[in-house]
């Protein structure tokens, strides 16, 4: 099933983090395409680095609860340590989009509720899939973009994937 994951770090070696979880991913599914990296303001109001963020085309043959299972693993081996909300990290890993499903469940919401305010999850996304459909928006990622556009979010180009 065609996935899409956004990466996040503003802990340690940031650029490493995002490379080693695309290292680590691809034991379980197969990464389609990767956005640039992205530098990134956080989000939540605490005062921590600064966020590189990129997002991931990736087909993983299982269901998404065995996926957020796996992403937790690599979160874990990667040294995150889950404790206050929006807090920095080594590593985020956000399921985005799995195919069409919607999943509303206390452990997992599909699409991911926060994307369409974030143009640290938008921007990389416009990158690779502009066309997607958003299946609660009825809106292409592109249009969803465009709409938030003019906020004066800090996200600028960072580095270009190395797959």
């Amino acid at each position: 099933m065609i996935t899409y994951l956004c990466l996040g770090s503003n802990l340690g070696e940031r650029l490493n983090n995002i490379s080693e979880t695309i290292r680590l991913l691809s034991r379980y599914g197969k990464i389609i395409k990767a956005s640039a990296v992205y530098e990134t303001e956080p989000v939540g109001g605490i005062a921590q680095p600064l966020f590189l963020n990129s997002v991931l085309a990736y087909d993983f043959p299982s269901s998404p609860f065995e996926l957020l299972s796996h992403i937790h693993k690599i979160e874990n081996h990667l040294g995150r340590i889950r404790g206050e909300r929006f807090g920095p990290r080594t590593i985020d890993i956000d399921i985005l989009f799995f195919g069409e499903l919607i999943i509303d469940s206390p452990a997992l919401k599909i699409p991911h509720p926060e994307l369409i305010k974030r143009l640290f999850v938008l921007t990389p996304l416009m990158e690779i899939a502009p066309s997607l459909l958003h299946p609660l928006e009825g809106s292409s990622i592109k249009d969803i973009y465009n709409n938030i556009y003019e906020n004066n979010y800090y996200c600028k180009r960072y580095a270009d994937p190395h797959l």
